[in-house]
């Protein structure tokens, strides 16, 4: 058997060399092709946005000028007026929508037996809600402290501070100021929950 190759031009298979070429070549074409479209679509893109965001710069100065505009046809003393107005309308409201009947009903269910309300004075104050004085009379402190303690346990009743004892030997009472912050709305919560 002859091992030789005695032809003049020697056959190469070279089809599968020129197949990877061609499909390298396919492959190349279409990255490329995307590509450029991929380049076209964004600066494309890049131009309307850069046209919109000087569209939105333009308008934005133009509102500058025009709420700087109404500020200055705005009266300081007229808005402090109705600043003024609008407090005391809240605080109108709020001393309205006060409920004595809540309130009431909250002493009925804590006060101890030997305890005696004289007085109840609310006053309401700005960030802080009603401040309430009471005046409460008693044959002994410890059941002053057991109302305190009570109203305490409500939640509705905070900061809760005796102001000052005084004993009437005439009727051998105890006469106690006390103060609170009421909140009936911290109750609410605490009962929701």
């Amino acid at each position: 058997m002859i091992r030789t190759n005695l032809s003049t031009k020697p056959f190469y298979n070279e089809r599968a060399v020129h197949l990877a070429l061609l499909l390298l070549a396919i492959v190349v074409a279409a990255a490329s092709v995307f590509n450029v479209t991929r380049v076209l679509q964004l600066s494309h893109s890049g131009g309307e946005l850069a046209a919109r965001a000087s569209r939105e710069e333009t308008r934005a100065t133009e509102l500058h000028a025009s709420a700087a505009r109404l500020r200055a046809t705005v009266d300081p003393k007229q808005i402090e007026l109705v600043s003024n107005e609008a407090r005391k309308a809240n605080d109108l409201i709020d001393r309205r929508t006060f409920s004595w009947t809540e309130l009431l009903n909250r002493f009925e269910t804590t006060l101890p037996d030997d305890v005696h309300i004289t007085s109840v004075r609310p006053k309401v104050e700005a960030g802080k809600g009603t401040i309430l004085n009471l005046t409460v009379v008693s044959r002994n402190l410890d059941e002053v402290y057991q109302f305190m303690n009570n109203l305490d346990a409500t939640g509705a009743f905070a900061e809760l501070q005796p102001r000052g004892d005084q004993y009437n030997t005439e009727q051998a009472l105890w006469e106690t100021v006390i103060e609170a912050r009421y909140t009936p709305t911290a109750a609410d919560t605490a009962r929701r929950q």
